[in-house]
């Protein structure tokens, strides 16, 4: 199956607080969407890798996303190496993506700018039809995306594009909502509070959101950064 659109985030529930408006906008639309999660989030402080595992597949049927894949790189300690890089590539050359969103390019938590600079450099090497690779024995042919663009997570950075997410702001904060050992616990089930279980921290999302939808005089929206310049063909178009 070609992607319109693939989310490639380090930890499961990356990809709905990033972008999960955006995923359901172009759902509904009628394009092609996928996640790929790089890790099975094993060393979150709540929930397991199998319960984060279940939360997943639920999220993703809240979006209506056509695939969702995880790579099960190693939480905390991947590295931006030959060894991390060819299952990206793999993924990338299986599913044709022309569009692919993937973690800030820094963050508060580690991992986030680090899967950044790995995916980024994967999606370069997809290009190079001298790196081999196969999909159930058959060879891959050489494939990069038209276009790739960051999430903005918890450390506030300017965005190069807001997208307005109002009608499916519902949609996304179910599909956050779904990570029910992650977000807004109680303290009943006897497991730590953390920075984002803590109701508040679903606040600053939704503040978050009214932020950039205020910024294109819209109710909810999304913001995203770009490596390179973007061009357009028609200053019309813009709001």
């Amino acid at each position: 199956m070609k992607l319109d659109l693939m989310v490639i985030t380090v930890h499961p529930d990356d990809a709905e607080l990033g972008a999960g408006g955006t995923i359901a906008k172009y759902v509904a639309e009628g394009k092609k969407v996928g996640i790929v999660d790089l890790t099975r989030g094993e060393l979150g402080t709540r929930g397991t890798a199998e319960t984060r595992k279940l939360e997943a597949q639920r999220a993703a049927e809240i979006l209506g996303v056509h695939v969702r894949e995880n790579l099960e790189l190693r939480d905390g300690f991947f590295r931006n190496d030959e060894e991390n890089q060819l299952p990206i590539i793999r993924i990338i050359r299986k599913y044709c993506p022309e569009i692919v969103i993937t973690n800030a390019l820094e963050d508060r938590h580690p991992d986030h700018g680090r899967a950044s600079s790995l995916v980024n450099d994967s999606l370069f090497l997809s290009g190079l039809r001298r790196i081999e690779t196969f999909d159930n024995q058959t060879a891959q042919e050489a494939f990069r995306p038209r276009l790739q663009l960051q999430l903005i997570q918890d450390k506030y950075i300017r965005p190069d594009i807001i997208l307005d997410i109002t009608p499916y702001w519902d949609i996304k904060e179910r599909s956050i909502l779904a990570y029910t050992t992650q977000f807004n616990a109680t303290g009943d089930d006897h497991e730590p509070q953390t920075y984002i279980s803590n109701p508040d921290f679903m606040e600053s999302t939704r503040g978050r959101a009214l932020e950039f939808g205020r910024n294109i005089q819209t109710k909810y929206a999304e913001g995203f950064t770009t490596r390179k310049l973007l061009g357009i063909r028609d200053i019309f178009e813009l709001l």
